[in-house]
């Protein structure tokens, strides 16, 4: 039974002897008006073809080019790197660029790489709302650089940089329908913020930049009938920034909320929704397709690729993480805002350390507020040198990329804290990233729990040492197996007692699979 599913192209025609496999040719007066032949075998299920590229939207794939509704969804500082969505683009998928945390030159330098690749792709634009000119320049060389394809991340709300993004070069063509170039995917977990990227632009960006030259009022007019984002991934309990919210509960919600705006605006493009956020096993990504999901998109677990753009000691804790592993800590770029972004805890100290730094945030005045003994432990275990020095550092780092942190810093005590306790935290991702050794215990790892799902899947396979995983041959499985369950599952609706082991979709390698697909 388990080898019949896993041959997808081929019918299978359950009968009442157990293990009586018919060929496509068999059965087919089961459809017809004629009756049955005099020996033929009573039919108990029936499981059609189900390839991995018919799973999700088929009208999602067209448009972007892909071959297989699956996206690698982005981690900051080049974590999702550009050999990452090289890698799942020439398998049909899509990746996006991790841009967040990088300087403008590597962002160019990656879309250049990309460009020239000619696959498809995209490059992650994350809100900053402590550096919003870090953001508009992103947008802009987005622009410049032709990018057609964005995942918009952690916004808290619509910006000017993100609707100028969306409406460039939107314009009209000779049948009447309004083409806008540059398409928006938005990841978020919250029903009003995704109602805000299912409508048109808000007018008061779309006069601002009829006001700058940007666009012309009969573009504006034009924007007025597009959503800012046609696809959004509803994003549940994942690594990074997250509210944790369970994707059973959180999809439909979505789903809902597309089609009531496609109602409420009547747009010639439908709206569609993809899930990320536990996304870690075939069995959860058959439920997410069943539930509706346009795509899928996997994070967590493509960090402990080779392909990904972290260090292999990073690999390594990872691979031995269970659901359990994980905890909630303070964001490096929402601090002051109490924003909190899920990390790994086993094996580091930086959820608990982060945790007190922001304690210590809220309850004092600025630096020389610090009780002595904290001030101390602080110097001496996670900052590694006077604090007076730390802001030295700190204060030439945004005199170089945001002066007017630095000159509020000086004004504010603070805000001189809370630039201080950022160091740390941005510090423990880019040690996390380097793997340097003597700062294991301060890594900060974003992961969610669908790494230990992961793992629990690939236990005893080929798929549990670090260096064998591949974001293509995790791909590959997590489509290849939700295909297989998608047959079980209909065999069982239709009261068909399958054995356990077809259900759990053990790991194969890409050969196999193909194998399997004809």
């Amino acid at each position: 039974m388990a080898e019949s599913l896993r041959r997808l192209r081929t019918p299978l025609f359950v009968v009442a002897i157990q293990g009586v496999h018919l060929p496509a040719s068999g059965g087919h007066w089961f459809f017809g008006s004629g009756l049955p032949p005099v020996d033929a075998l009573p039919l108990h299920g029936y499981a059609p073809p189900c390839l991995p590229e018919q799973l999700g939207d088929p009208g999602f794939c067209a448009e972007l080019g892909l071959r297989y509704p699956y996206l690698g969804g982005s981690m900051a500082k080049g974590i999702s790197s550009a050999t990452m969505a090289e890698e799942l683009g020439k398998a049909g998928m899509l990746g996006f660029f991790g841009a967040a945390g990088l300087s403008l030159a590597a962002v160019e330098s990656a879309i250049d790489r990309l460009a020239s690749s000619g696959i498809p792709y995209g490059v992650n634009l994350i809100h900053s709302p402590h550096e919003p000119d870090l953001e508009a320049d992103l947008a802009d060389l987005y622009i410049r650089k032709g990018v057609r394809l964005v995942e918009a991340s952690a916004f808290l709300a619509l910006t000017l940089p993100l609707v100028r993004y969306r409406v460039h070069g939107i314009h009209r063509i000779a049948d009447g329908t309004i083409v806008a170039p540059n398409r928006i995917i938005a990841k978020v977990s919250r029903e009003e913020l995704a109602e805000k990227f299912f409508s048109p632009p808000p007018e008061k960006f779309l006069r601002a930049l009829v006001a700058d030259g940007s666009i012309t009022a009969a573009q504006a007019e034009l924007a007025t009938h597009i959503p800012m984002a046609q696809d959004i991934t509803a994003e549940a309990d994942s690594g990074g920034h997250t509210d944790n919210r369970p994707a059973i509960a959180l999809f439909p919600t979505m789903l809902s909320l597309a089609g009531r705006m496609q109602s409420a605006h009547g747009y010639g493009a439908r709206l569609r929704v993809g899930l990320a956020g536990g996304i870690g096993t075939p069995a959860s990504a058959a439920a997410a397709f069943a539930m509706g999901a346009a795509y899928i998109m996997a994070g967590s677990v493509h960090q402990a690729c080779v392909e990904s753009g972290t260090s292999d000691a990073v690999r390594e804790m990872l691979a031995v993480t269970r659901q359990a592993d994980v905890a909630m800590a303070p964001a490096a770029d929402m601090f002051e805002m109490g924003v909190t972004v899920q990390v790994l805890k086993r094996g580091t100290m930086f959820p608990m350390r982060a945790a007190r730094l922001y304690e210590l945030y809220r309850n004092c005045s600025g630096l020389d507020d610090l009780p002595a003994a904290e001030r101390d432990k602080l110097e001496k275990n996670l900052f590694h040198a006077p604090l007076e020095q730390i802001w030295q550092e700190t204060r030439a780092y945004f005199l170089h990329r945001d002066p007017r942190q630095a000159e509020r810093g000086d004004r504010d005590p603070r805000h001189r804290m809370a630039l201080v306790f950022r160091w740390y935290l941005g510090q423990g991702a880019h040690w996390a990233k380097a793997g340097e050794p003597s700062r294991r215990m301060d890594y900060q790892v974003w992961c969610g729990p669908a790494m230990g799902a992961f793992n629990e899947w690939t236990a005893g396979s080929f798929l549990e040492p670090p260096s064998r995983r591949t974001v293509g041959t995790v791909a590959y499985n997590f489509l290849f197996g939700a295909a297989v369950l998608a047959r079980a599952t209909s065999l069982r609706c239709q009261g068909v007692d399958l054995p356990p082991e077809v259900f759990r979709a053990e790991p194969f390698s890409i050969e196999q699979i193909m194998v399997y697909l004809g």
